[in-house]
């Protein structure tokens, strides 16, 4: 049985939870509690295996709870929020950058339960991310000291060359990208296409997220625009994203890959096509291995191609699949994918 802690201030919806929840035969309603003080000291005593996390709440909102969980006792977190107020939108990324692992949309009513597939897809993520295995985060004033970097070896990979970056992530994915993205120049000499695996609806606060976070200018992609150097474009909701050899983003409504749309194999088989050897893939935390097989087709046709290494990954099950086809010219966390980013963007060389 899932062990399942749901913290939630509303009366309501807290029974609307327990009813769905209840619902499942694999899964334990093991407590219920209106807000983030109690939800810390239930964790501190009775360690779930997961927990669904509301995010305004009195005496100690779900970011502060989040951060102190993840601090103390980490449990994976999914986020449920209804209110898209521009402050609790931010403060559910800033719980994602605490360690939350996943963020869905509260449900408003139980309707038919077994023909819903928003409540299907609730319980169904509550289910995948209590396997999650998720790792302390130290407060910053605790944070161990950074490991000395290695020095620079013979086999450095020049990365001069490029025309595009494409990013494909799942789980665990937005911390991953932000820091990515953050440090870079405004006059990044490259176009940035974006697959983040995304609660639906959730796309744009994600963009205007990225977008404040980083110099370059991060939208959801349109059909028919040409992609420029500078900006981050991100594969909306229910589309696949491919870019075409005019340069032009296309979306369509083709199929799902890997069981997701927009799936990251459908954009990376693009680029590999279009760019060629001057194309930058990376494959970040995620479940399952969607752009594993990809990643590996773009490293064949000359591209540079790097997978995120399991220690920073929350899920490293689409970078580690990558990793084992051999499809990854490098393996890194994402501060170093950043450094090397920007030194692309300054013209030098990296490892």
């Amino acid at each position: 049985m899932i062990k399942l802690l749901i913290v939630e201030d509303s009366a309501v919806v807290r029974e609307v939870l327990q009813h769905i929840f209840g619902s499942d035969q694999d899964i334990q309603v093991v407590g219920v509690v209106a807000n983030g003080l109690e939800a810390v000291d239930f964790v501190s005593r009775h360690r779930p295996d997961v927990i669904t996390m509301d995010i305004d709440m009195p005496k100690m909102g779900g970011f502060e709870a989040t951060r102190k969980i993840m601090e103390t006792n980490p449990v994976p977190i999914i986020i449920l929020t209804a209110s898209w107020d521009p402050g609790d939108v931010n403060k559910t990324w800033k719980a994602m950058e605490a360690g939350a692992v996943h963020a869905l949309e509260k449900p408003l009513f139980v309707g038919d339960i077994d023909h819903s597939p928003e409540i299907k897809n609730l319980i169904q993520t509550v289910k995948l991310m209590s396997e999650v295995k998720v790792v302390r985060r130290w407060p910053k004033r605790l944070a161990p000291a950074p490991r000395r970097t290695e020095p620079e070896k013979e086999d450095s990979v020049w990365v001069r060359d490029i025309d595009v970056v494409a990013i494909g992530a799942s789980t665990g994915g937005p911390p991953a990208v932000k820091t990515i993205l953050s440090p870079l120049p405004e006059a990044f000499p490259a176009p940035i296409l974006l697959v983040q695996h995304i609660a639906p609806n959730f796309s744009k606060s994600f963009v205007e997220w990225l977008d404040q976070a980083s110099p370059l200018k991060v939208k959801l992609a349109f059909h028919g625009e040409r992609v420029l150097p500078g900006s981050v474009y991100v594969g909306p909701d229910r589309c696949q994203m491919r870019v075409e050899r005019s340069g032009r983003i296309s979306l369509t409504h083709d199929e799902p890959e890997n069981g997701l749309r927009p799936s990251v194999s459908y954009l990376f088989r693009s680029v590999a096509h279009v760019y060629g050897s001057r194309a930058l893939g990376i494959l970040l935390t995620g479940m399952g291995r969607d752009g594993a097989e990809e990643l590996l087709l773009m490293k064949n046709l000359g591209a540079t191609t790097i997978a995120q290494d399991k220690e920073s990954s929350v899920v490293h099950g689409m970078p580690g699949e990558a990793i084992k086809l051999g499809g990854a010219s490098l393996v890194l966390p994402p501060e170093k994918i950043a450094d090397m980013l920007s030194s692309f963007a300054h013209g030098r060389r990296t490892t």
